[in-house]
């Protein structure tokens, strides 16, 4: 079942649990409460989340220990927030989840002390989310998708093909070998002088530029392994930007609008392949369900591109509200209900993890469990 969103000025839902949800893995301070409606159905009652955008716009990109002061100067007003904009009190949490990785270590000790804190001050449970976690179950927490299901996490620290079968079960069937999509995104925004962040600067550009214009590559394309790479395309773009100096207005749209159909073209290249596995896998499943997550998921050329495939495979495609796909608090106080739910928490001294891969089984790879930008 799908989530529902209340407000203060509307009549609280009878529920059986709240979490309280923060997040502090990069450049938003977020908290966020949801609980579980007697309908079964996941409830947000607030989502507030603090961009540190500003603070950060004059370096092209965010400096960890600017980040780390501003969540420590932010946190307490935005749990206050938080609960505020739900109605409710501490008195009234069930338990406390925190984002523990992976992510910019300044920001994710902020996050994490400020909610052991309370955890331990009010002898609640604390639940250690991961971050990619959170972002990965976002479709059951605004569509209430059963398990299984494929997600494809699209972010600026992160590029995965994951199978999702519950709290904790991830199968990774593929990665980014080198950049991750949203930093390909971000670099080529800082490359053109379009500002930050990079994606949605990127898309603006792109939208009245000629995509056809700038022959690009589309890396790992035809390829059987279930991976993606980006930093050949990044470089492409820099190249083609070199070539044209200097860049006049309509041929930075128009190389917005190249890179941006190359992008889309090789992700749906990887996930038309992850679809026929995801086929054969479960041939007599009868609603196999394809969701995209992480801020790049919010792009609509990629979107447009999962839709045709998803249509053609059968498979229903879910793509969760821009507000939830990006970091937020509400998909971390949903991934520590779904815990919760479960009888699990972690000790006080659980540690934070700056990496941190859902799939712990499956062998490294560059990019499967780093933050190195905003996702």
């Amino acid at each position: 079942m799908p989530c529902e969103v209340y407000r203060v000025s509307e009549p609280t839902p009878s529920l059986s649990a709240l979490v309280l949800g923060i997040e502090t893995s990069c450049d938003e301070t977020a908290a966020s409460v949801v609980g579980r409606g007697a309908d079964g159905r996941a409830v947000i009652l607030s989502n507030v989340v603090l961009s540190q955008i500003e603070e950060h716009a004059a370096f092209g990109g965010v400096v960890p220990e600017i980040a780390a002061r501003a969540h420590a100067d932010a946190i307490q007003g935005v749990i206050g927030a938080a609960l505020h904009e739900a109605g409710t009190t501490l008195d009234r949490i069930s338990a406390v989840a925190a984002t523990s990785g992976p992510g910019l270590v300044g920001g994710l000790i902020v996050g994490a002390l400020a909610g052991k804190a309370i955890a331990a001050s009010r002898g609640l449970p604390f639940l250690a989310v991961n971050h990619l976690e959170g972002h990965a179950l976002t479709p059951r927490l605004t569509d209430g998708v059963r398990y299984p299901y494929l997600v494809l996490l699209v972010s600026g620290g992160h590029t995965q093909i994951l199978l999702v079968s519950g709290p904790g079960g991830f199968e990774r069937w593929g990665s980014t070998i080198d950049d991750a999509l949203g930093e390909a995104f971000d670099k080529t925004a800082k490359l053109l002088g379009l500002g930050s962040p990079g994606g949605p600067a990127v898309e603006r550009r792109a939208a009245t530029g000629d995509p056809g214009r700038f022959p690009l590559p589309r890396p790992m394309r035809g390829e059987r392994r279930l991976d993606f790479s980006f930093s050949g395309l990044k470089t492409a773009v820099r190249q083609v930007a070199e070539r044209h100096a200097p860049l006049a207005p309509q041929d930075v749209d128009d190389l917005c609008a190249s890179f941006q159909m190359a992008a889309a073209e090789s992700v749906a290249d990887r996930v038309n392949l992850a679809l026929e596995r995801l086929r054969e896998r479960f041939p007599d499943a009868s609603d196999l369900v394809l969701a995209v997550a992480g801020g790049v998921a919010a792009n609509g050329a990629i979107r447009n591109a999962l839709e045709r495939l998803c249509a053609r495979h059968g498979v229903r495609l879910v793509a969760p509200p821009l507000s939830l796909c990006t970091d937020n608090g509400a998909m971390i106080a949903y991934a520590g209900l779904e815990r919760l739910e479960m009888g699990r928490s972690d000790p006080l001294d659980a540690p934070v993890r700056p990496r941190w891969p859902l799939d712990e089984a499956a062998a490294p790879i560059i990019g499967s469990g780093r933050r190195g930008a905003k996702a």
